[in-house]
């Protein structure tokens, strides 16, 4: 960025409070072209808390080569949902009763939302905030966080990250 630009876009945002974000538009959609490019026909999900501001997710998504979003949390991606938007995964287990409460009693927000799991005691959770047998129950999707790392030496050596107690 030249000194020049930065003046203009200092000038434009002085009477704004923070905190606010100034987007070459030209440069994300660059950086989408690209990472597109290079994902050679495999769909990309987009992840929510790199792209903090609705409108660049809703442009990303438009993008061809992009499908669904990996969200920060539970309500967030209930809040996506509610919006539209599809396909969506929660990148991180939680326990938020509220929002599986409202997961698991709302069918067509359950259809695209799946959360992730990586303990049975957070199956035990939406169970009991709307149990199985309840009329209104949605199906909730899940996907397993799992530990994939290598550990050759029987735990003593770990190649990967350990993000998950599941193995």
């Amino acid at each position: 960025m030249s000194l020049a630009d930065y003046e203009r876009l200092r000038a434009a945002t002085a009477e704004l409070d923070a905190p606010f974000a100034v987007v070459d538009l030209g440069a994300f959609r660059a950086n989408a072209d690209d990472l597109v490019r290079r994902a050679s026909g495999m769909p990309i999900r987009v992840a929510s808390k790199s792209v903090r501001a609705r409108r660049l997710l809703d442009d990303v998504l438009a993008r061809p080569g992009y499908a669904g979003v990996l969200a920060f949390t539970l309500r967030e991606a209930l809040w996506l949902a509610s919006l539209g938007t599809r396909d969506l995964v929660v990148g991180y287990p939680t326990v938020d009763r509220r929002a599986l409460r409202t997961l698991a009693s709302d069918p067509p927000r359950a259809r695209e939302v799946t959360i992730m799991v990586d303990d049975l005691a957070q199956l035990d959770v939406v169970d009991a905030e709307v149990p199985p047998s309840s009329p209104d129950r949605a199906v909730v999707r899940v996907a397993l966080d799992l530990d994939t790392s290598w550990q050759p030496l029987r735990g003593r050596v770990r190649v990967g990250a350990r993000r998950s107690p599941l193995r």
